[in-house]
């Protein structure tokens, strides 16, 4: 598909979800469906303007079901600007059970952006509580405690997902990563990784020579 047709689709798109709020204005998943497409294409201030538009219609209302779903997309927004704090305060107000499991990995992410890898895990853990399958809660787990340091538990988080999902080049990279510290056979995974996404294991190849670069320090300090 090429730039010119998937522009005119999204074009398209985005003007039946503005006619479909001027059919039904008291149906909140349009701006919300609205307002996530949007912060997809990178308009953040339309974004932005229409979430605070659509909470300033149904909070008076004192609709919680419509106010959960519009607080979780203006979360969704602040994180991909990268105002984590803005984000996190927004997915500390969602009170709605379906939508619990999302805002704590977000939550989880939002942590990590900011490299506060505790708070992280626990936000992690209390999804993963919600959600024991979703390889994405997984993975902020696996990758937090990497973080941390806690090779063992990341081990065992990256090879949950790589059970079910061995096609993901950022868990296989990852774990690729932990073995190497945990002195076990890497090489295997990092060969997936590369097959699988060459740029992903471009970008992250530099982090290799800093696991070895730690590796050989402690394994000076342990010598001396």
């Amino acid at each position: 598909m090429t730039e010119k047709v998937k522009q005119k689709q999204t074009e398209k798109l985005v003007h039946r979800l503005v006619e479909a709020i001027d059919e039904a204005p008291d149906k909140f998943n349009n701006y919300y469906d609205l307002g996530s497409l949007l912060t997809r294409l990178q308009d953040y201030e339309q974004a932005e303007e229409l979430f605070m538009k659509a909470l300033g219609i149904f909070e008076p209302k004192g609709d919680q079901k419509a106010i959960n779903l519009l607080k979780y997309g203006l979360g969704n927004l602040y994180y991909s600007v990268g105002q984590v704090d803005k984000a996190i305060a927004y997915y500390n107000q969602i009170t709605d059970a379906k939508l619990k499991g999302d805002s704590y990995l977000m939550l989880a992410q939002s942590y990590m952006k900011k490299k506060q890898y505790k708070q992280a895990v626990a936000y992690g853990l209390t999804a993963l509580d919600l959600r024991p399958d979703d390889p994405e809660i997984a993975q902020v787990l696996g990758d937090s405690c990497l973080a941390l340091g806690e090779f063992k538990p990341a081990k065992d988080y990256y090879d949950r997902i790589l059970k079910h999902h061995p096609g993901r080049a950022d868990t296989q990279f990852n774990r690729g990563l932990v073995a190497m510290a945990l002195g076990e056979p890497y090489e295997s995974f990092l060969t997936q990784a590369k097959q699988l996404d060459l740029d992903y294991y471009e970008k992250s190849e530099q982090r290799i020579a800093d696991i070895e670069h730690t590796l050989q320090e402690l394994d000076g300090h342990a010598k001396k």
